[in-house]
């Protein structure tokens, strides 16, 4: 079905409770009167509602998010079967209306935490599972699969895409961290990736690991995943603020040198973006995956 014009409109629009009930009664009445509310911690790209107690509604919240939607819909269900680890399901398709110009999503409620606000039990165990994960979905068939672009900010491309922003992106720090920096950039461009695509999640941060009884219980939002390049996925390796997760995590994702390297790339592209982002914790965040980034170099 063709999207209608207009979906610059989705940043206008008021995505609240009032609208989702009105989707639902238009188009999945059988859920209209279950209990609704906004979900905390629903991430920027999209907004995410609780319909009852086992489903979800989830929008986006801009036109670039708009092909993550169908791109989830469709492959979430062939995806599910190959990964060790529960994944959101799809329950209902919902579609552009005058109400609201973008596909919008039913799903399955997944129980749990994000790993950034509860505890887990064992980090060591906790990225073994991680990387195990990552691996599955690596094998998973990746036939007629997205390949990198806009609707995954590019990661599982290559690197090159993001050289220019990077060269100016590394004023940012200064004198040896400056050479370290451009170092790890040149290592991560010349270590290019020639195997045969491979599905990458490319969002692996806390916020979409869930947690349960103190254990990775699900991952969630797909919203970056394709095929292409899974060093992207690496990313765990700098970002993790604890060091046995770091290194059992290093350990069990069992990839080449070549992927680490760039691997490195897309940790610093990311600690440069955020070192000097507001709020402050974001620039603390990034200055401890720097800073782990250069012990290495």
């Amino acid at each position: 079905m063709a999207e209608p014009a207009g979906l610059e409109a989705i940043e206008a629009s008021r995505i609240d409770e009032e609208l989702v009930r009105r989707l639902l009664a238009a188009q999945f009445p059988e859920w209209r009167d279950l209990p609704l509310r906004p979900v905390r911690n629903g991430g920027n790209d999209h907004r995410i509602f609780r319909l009852g107690d086992h489903l979800s509604v989830r929008l986006p919240s801009a036109p670039d998010y708009v092909p993550q939607v169908r791109k989830e819909q469709r492959w979430l269900p062939r995806l599910a079967p190959a990964v060790p680890l529960p994944i959101p399901a799809v329950e209902g398709i919902g579609e552009p209306s005058d109400l609201f110009p973008a596909p919008w999503s039913v799903y399955g409620w997944m129980p749990g935490e994000p790993a950034s606000v509860t505890p887990v039990a064992d980090w060591a165990r906790f990225a073994a599972d991680l990387a195990g994960f990552l691996l599955r979905l690596g094998e998973a068939d990746a036939t007629d699969a997205p390949v990198p672009g806009q609707h995954s900010a590019f990661r599982g491309g290559p690197l090159e895409h993001w050289d220019d922003g990077v060269g100016d992106l590394l004023f940012r720090v200064h004198g040896r961290e400056r050479d370290l920096a451009a170092g790890i950039w040149r290592d991560a461009l010349a270590a290019p990736f020639s195997a045969p695509p491979r599905w990458f999640h490319g969002d692996v941060s806390l916020n979409n690991l869930l947690v349960q009884d103190g254990e990775l219980a699900a991952v969630i939002d797909f919203g970056c995943a394709g095929a292409g390049d899974p060093a992207c996925d690496t990313v765990f390796r700098w970002t993790s603020t604890q060091a046995a997760a770091r290194e059992q995590f290093r350990a069990g994702y069992a990839v080449d040198e070549a992927t680490w390297a760039r691997g490195r790339g897309w940790a610093l592209w990311k600690g440069l973006i955020m070192i000097t982002n507001k709020p402050p914790g974001q620039a603390e965040f990034a200055r401890h995956v720097l800073d782990r980034l250069f012990a290495e170099a």
